[in-house]
């Protein structure tokens, strides 16, 4: 008797094959994401944007790549999905509408940043499988890229909407920094929100700390292309940060829930504030309650991510691994119990990804 015989009485062999094919898509649709992944980084999906039809040699020439490899490529991309493919010429074709989420400046954004965590994270699986036996975590030089694609998602997320959307969510926010006023961005990465910030108010002051060498000496890069001289970069573990009433206006943009002990973490950036000082938070707007998250854009990712960044990364530092999807609850639990005066709670409509905590002293 065969296995499939052998069980067929106890399932239901209809759904258990309607199942299989699901897994079949997520496996497929994992590859297509690491191919997204190098779309991206070599300049494909930008180069194929807004050109029309093309055949791989020419496509090739426009990224100055090898046409046998480009052509792999783009077969992968026809069968994802992703581009058009005329036999009759054997030409491709990247869509607008398909472009209008794959490009840089994209109008929709461009979730091709997003798809280069998928190999990232694949790079480190043997470090992670010993971490599931030993309990233990990972730092961040074990990841390759990391930096980077932060960068990136925050280029987006944040800095293309810093003036126009983010700023407004606290009246007379901008008129303070015109007046000049003292800013900290904590976990500052490579610093082009800082920067920005720096650049648009000449008359304030900016600093920028984070853990990783390689993330500030790209910010300070930064900086000296935008020739501000009003920001500051300083690698620092804000573990035992104590900068008591230094600042006016503090930022953090998701960079709370890989911290090591994000409670305590969030108790000494409000001690950091001035009185009338204002605490900035971006994070995830995921929900505490796994049950809740059932329908959240892209849950099955953020919880990829933490399992295999964000939670190992605090977990390394001997903290308390709350995970990306440590949920807006927890995190207003501790706004609360750090004892701002008043704490507001936004979610803008084009990034649902995101929530946004307005904390005053």
């Amino acid at each position: 008797m065969s296995i499939t015989e052998q069980l067929a009485p106890e399932i239901n062999m209809e759904e258990a094959e309607t199942f299989m094919m699901k897994v079949g898509e997520i496996v497929n649709s994992g590859a297509v994401a690491v191919m997204l992944s190098i779309g991206h980084k070599t300049g494909l999906l930008d180069s194929m944007a807004g050109t029309g039809v093309k055949t791989s040699q020419q496509i090739a020439n426009m990224s100055d790549l090898s046409e046998r490899y480009v052509r792999e490529w783009l077969a992968v991309m026809v069968t994802g999905g992703i581009v058009k493919y005329y036999p009759e010429g054997q030409a491709y074709e990247l869509p607008d509408t398909h472009a209008a989420c794959l490009t840089r400046n994209a109008p929709l954004g461009n979730l091709a940043v997003h798809a280069q965590f998928i190999p990232m994270v694949g790079a480190i699986e043997d470090p992670i499988l010993e971490c599931f036996k030993t309990g233990e975590g990972t730092s961040y030089g074990d990841y390759p890229c990391f930096h980077q694609i932060m960068s990136e998602d925050s280029d987006g997320s944040v800095v293309a909407n810093l003036f126009q959307e983010i700023l407004p969510l606290v009246p007379g926010l901008a008129d303070r920094l015109k007046q000049g006023i003292d800013v900290l961005d904590a976990g500052c990465g490579r610093g082009h929100a800082l920067s920005k910030l720096a650049e648009h108010f000449p008359k304030s002051r900016f600093f920028g700390y984070d853990l990783c060498d390689d993330a500030i000496a790209s910010a300070r890069e930064y900086a000296r292309e935008l020739d501000v001289t009003n920001v500051s970069f300083e690698v620092r573990d804000l573990t035992d940060f104590e900068d008591k009433g230094r600042f006016d206006l503090i930022t953090s943009f998701d960079a709370v829930h890989d911290q090591k002990h994000p409670e305590d973490f969030i108790h000494r950036l409000k001690q950091a504030l001035r009185p009338d000082g204002v605490y900035l938070m971006q994070d995830i707007g995921g929900s505490s309650k796994l049950e809740n998250n059932y329908e959240f854009p892209f849950a099955a990712f953020l919880y990829t991510a933490s399992c295999l960044h964000c939670m190992p990364i605090s977990l390394g530092q001997g903290g308390d691994g709350l995970g990306t999807m440590w949920g807006w609850e927890v995190a207003e639990h501790m706004l609360q119990q750090a004892g701002y005066k008043s704490i507001e709670r936004h979610v803008f409509e084009h990034d649902p990804l995101s929530v946004w905590f307005i904390s005053k002293t």
